[in-house]
């Protein structure tokens, strides 16, 4: 069997609603899958799933980078809709910055631009 990469991520969230808001800003794109049980979202071969009370059940989320064209645009853009920076961009060698910022439940993400 060979490794297909990361295909799905699963994110616990209190308040499915807002998380949908901030990860819209992220993603760039309305849900695919909205219901009041699960959002979902598919993005260049990715799903990104969103669980309400997901906490409840012991899940976790990994931290994860998208790649932008401009990090300080995106993190306008997720802060706008309801996220916190958490560590603003700062360049990570060769010209690549990286940020995380939270969603609305402390679920760390993280945006990176490449020179």
């Amino acid at each position: 069997m060979t490794n297909q990469g990361i295909k799905t991520v699963l994110h616990p969230v209190s308040d499915v609603a807002k998380a949908k808001d901030v990860y819209a800003a992220l993603l760039g794109t309305a849900p695919q899958v909205d219901e009041a049980y699960y959002v979902g979202f598919e993005v260049a071969g990715q799903h990104i799933g969103l669980v309400p009370g997901g906490a409840a059940q012991g899940m976790t989320a990994p931290v994860t980078y998208w790649h932008v064209p401009d990090i300080e645009a995106k993190l306008t853009e997720v802060t706008a809709a309801g996220g916190t920076v958490k560590e603003p961009a700062h360049d990570v060698g060769g010209g690549r910055l990286v940020a995380t910022f939270t969603d609305p439940d402390g679920n760390v993400l993280g945006v990176l631009q490449d020179s």
